[in-house]
């Protein structure tokens, strides 16, 4: 069933399944994860530019806007005037819930050399073209503070296997549909500040970092990001620019994303599952059992 012609998609679309169970078949209602394009726009000083097309789950709109400019180095908070729908004349009804544009402060529209890429991302791969420490290291001079800083104290491992429990009970979009990835926001002590789902792990932290700077806490230097998947080099990215110090996955990290968290001070956790995880980068930040006795936790997968 396709969703052409709503005039506001919504997060989840419901249409009628055959669910087949051994030898019998039913037909019911099921709920879908919505997957709509989004056009992000930018626009300074009369001129407008179209700079990402990504499909994600509606919802939290204006946050993936913010959140993308910001991970991409684009637009903090204080560039940032408005976002709004788009509401041009020559857009059809159905696509005016699908155009964001981000109207910035200055005269003119940014320059965007580290861009060698037409920005068409997708829900399954993110942001592709950009995984260059080059073009990184331009934006971020420093490393993170490390585990010396109170901004992040250390967080015992006890804490860090909650967390993906956490992160899937506040998951109300994935317990209908089943198909979500989601990234949460926690504090020191396992508080979970704020969660957002989408059909992309990379639109998920986008929204999450976009709620951030729109909720003026940014930098993020005392939280840790979780991430439903696995932990790639954009995804270390977008937290590493949003100030982030320690990100944790369930699945498995990049050959890139530990290159980044190792030179820029972050703390990477992989494969955190039950009462197991791997720590790739940044093992000061975290309080492992064997700490105890003053040795060192032996990273497991």
């Amino acid at each position: 069933m396709l969703t052409v012609g709503r005039v506001r998609p919504g997060p989840t679309t419901r249409l009628r399944v055959r669910e087949v169970s051994g030898g019998a078949a039913r037909d019911r209602r099921d709920d879908l994860a919505t997957e709509e394009p989004l056009e992000i726009r930018i626009t300074a000083g009369g001129a407008t530019r179209t700079l990402a097309i990504t499909m994600r789950t509606p919802g939290a709109d204006f946050e993936l806007a913010a959140g993308f400019l910001s991970g991409e180095g684009i637009a903090g908070p204080e560039d940032i005037a408005s976002i709004a729908y788009c509401t041009d004349e020559d857009l059809p009804p159905e696509a005016r819930y699908n155009t964001v544009t981000v109207r910035l402060r200055g005269a003119t529209l940014p320059e965007l050399p580290t861009m060698q890429r037409h920005f068409l991302t997708s829900s399954a791969c993110g942001v592709c073209g950009t995984a260059s420490l080059d073009a990184l290291r331009t934006r971020c001079h420093a490393p993170l503070t490390d585990a010396s800083s109170p901004a992040l104290p250390p967080v015992p491992a006890e804490l860090l296997y909650e967390l993906p429990d956490r992160l899937r009970k506040a998951q109300g979009i994935f317990g209908k549909t089943g198909g979500l990835h989601a990234a949460g926001l926690f504090t020191a002590d396992g508080s979970l500040l704020a969660l957002r789902e989408d059909v992309g792990r990379h639109n998920a932290v986008d929204k999450l970092v976009g709620w951030a700077l729109m909720s003026e806490r940014l930098p993020l230097s005392s939280s840790l990001l979780l991430v439903s998947g696995r932990t790639s080099y954009e995804i270390m990215q977008k937290a590493l620019a949003a100030g982030l110090p320690m990100v944790c996955g369930v699945s498995a990290p990049s050959s890139l994303a530990v290159d980044l968290a190792r030179e820029f001070g972050m703390t990477l956790v992989g494969f955190l599952r039950g009462e197991r995880f791997n720590i790739y980068a940044g093992a000061d930040r975290v309080h492992g059992p064997g700490e105890m006795n003053g040795s060192r936790p032996a990273a497991s997968r």
